[in-house]
């Protein structure tokens, strides 16, 4: 069909191999997909040690995004995703071998920051081969094999573990190695440490992330028109990295801009973990039975599976920040239907309606991020990023218990406050987004460019 072959071709051949590892990778994940339920039946835990364990994992995880990103600018994209993959490996065999709840819980914290690692190396070796303009895409495909892999692995996991939990963490330890041996082998590493010179005669563009005043008399940061400003260095000629990589996490956590972003991306992974958390608990209270819950997922994953190809063509050219707003305003529509849910066509209903919210934010989501990060800071800025979606993890659940549990039906109109609120942000922070986005790319010595031809 015409609109799969405008989704898929061009893209050059790393990305279609790290496309391949992390559908490999997903279709695997079963050990910590039914790991409450193994806790609880195979280890005899109660409900509460058990979400104390798998909150273990998403804190582990949270460490390993940061840790991950920093990695991934100072070891380069594929060793930081070959020592995630391997060491969750290995750890996987453990967690399926421990029997003490202390060792277990010890172990999903360091798979959990294992797991995480890849992430922010994984999208910053797409950014470094791919021209912007063809980013949406692949991170539209990446989307989709996430979500392709995952529905496959939900599948199989359950009927697994009918045979035995082993098995489970054997087969998921198995798959990871996979993995990284696909990534090992096929994929070359991305990451391109240029550097410039810098003399009398080296004017170089700067981006300026309000963090540093200047005392050579150049314009104050109130008064500077743009973020970006030129800055002479005057003085013997010598090496630099071409956007300040010494600068490290503290330049990423001080520029105002991006955190707004990342903040903006917190409160949708929250509305998110509450089709996945709080959700149920709501149906529960309904008189539904835990397969009605079941089935309001699957078709979500099979919506995405299925339409989330059409999605490039459906937001073609339009401005991220109007895309973005018109999810948050799905979500805020899906999760607002669920104060009136009681029955099951209606949270059915509801569900398709939030689903085409995340399938529309996650094209543009992935440009922003890919947008604002300096290429020497590349991996930093992912692993910041990817922090919001442990984070969501933890507190998504927690809050949004107490407050189903004092507010009742109401919950889902806050929600759908938080949606609304999402979608107003990002309108208003659009401008001085795309500000600094545009003053990076004309700070770049070197456009980018893919770095290896293209698949026809």
């Amino acid at each position: 069909m015409r609109f799969v072959r405008e989704s898929v071709s061009g893209l050059p051949r790393t990305f279609w191999m790290l496309f391949s590892a992390m559908l490999v990778n997903r279709v695997g994940a079963f050990g910590m997909l039914l790991l409450p339920i193994y806790l609880t039946t195979a280890r005899g835990a109660s409900v509460a040690v058990a979400g104390l364990v798998v909150g273990a994992y998403g804190a582990g995880g949270a460490g390993g995004t940061l840790l991950g990103g920093v990695l991934a600018d100072r070891w380069g994209r594929k060793a930081t995703y070959l020592a995630g993959t391997t060491t969750a490996a290995a750890l996987m065999v453990g967690l399926g071998l421990a029997r003490p709840i202390w060792l277990i819980a010890v172990l999903a914290a360091a798979v959990g920051l294992a797991h995480s690692l890849p992430g922010p190396a994984t999208v910053a070796a797409i950014v470094d081969v791919l021209p912007e303009a063809d980013r949406s895409r692949a991170f539209n495909l990446q989307f989709w094999a996430f979500n392709m892999g995952g529905a496959i692995a939900a599948a199989l996991a359950g009927v697994i573990a009918e045979f035995s939990f082993l098995a489970l963490f054997l087969i998921d330890a198995g798959m990871t190695a996979v993995t990284a041996l696909l990534v090992w082998r096929l994929v070359p590493e991305t990451l391109r440490r240029e550097r410039v010179a810098t003399g009398p005669a080296a004017a170089r563009p700067v981006i300026d992330v309000g963090l540093s005043h200047g005392k050579s008399g150049g314009p104050s940061r109130r008064d500077r028109p743009t973020s970006m400003f030129w800055r002479l260095r005057i003085g013997r000629a010598r090496t630099v990295d071409r956007f300040g990589e010494r600068g490290g996490l503290g330049v990423v956590v001080r520029d105002r801009v991006f955190l707004t972003f990342v903040g903006l991306t917190f409160l949708l992974a929250l509305l998110t973990v509450q089709g996945q958390s709080i959700l149920q608990l709501a149906m529960e209270g309904d008189g539904l039975r835990p397969s009605a819950y079941g089935l309001v997922v699957s078709l979500g994953g099979a919506m995405i599976v299925v339409g989330q190809l059409f999605v490039p063509r459906l937001i073609g050219a339009r401005r991220h920040a109007v895309v973005l707003a018109a999810a948050f305003a799905l979500l805020a529509l899906g999760y607002s239907t669920v104060f009136l849910a009681d029955r099951l066509w209606v949270y059915v209903a509801a569900a398709s309606v939030w689903t085409i919210g995340q399938m529309l934010a996650a094209p543009p989501n992935a440009s922003i991020i890919a947008e604002l990060a300096p290429t020497a800071l590349r991996g930093r800025y992912q692993g910041v990023f990817f922090l919001v979606f442990p984070a969501a993890g933890f507190v998504a659940p927690s809050v949004g218990g107490w407050s189903l549990q004092h507010l009742g039906p109401w919950h889902w109109l806050v929600c759908g406050a938080v949606g609304l609120l999402g979608a107003a942000g990002h309108l208003w922070t659009a401008r001085r987004r795309e500000a600094r986005a545009a003053s990076i790319r004309a700070a770049e010595i070197a456009p980018q460019e893919t770095v290896e031809p293209a698949f026809a």
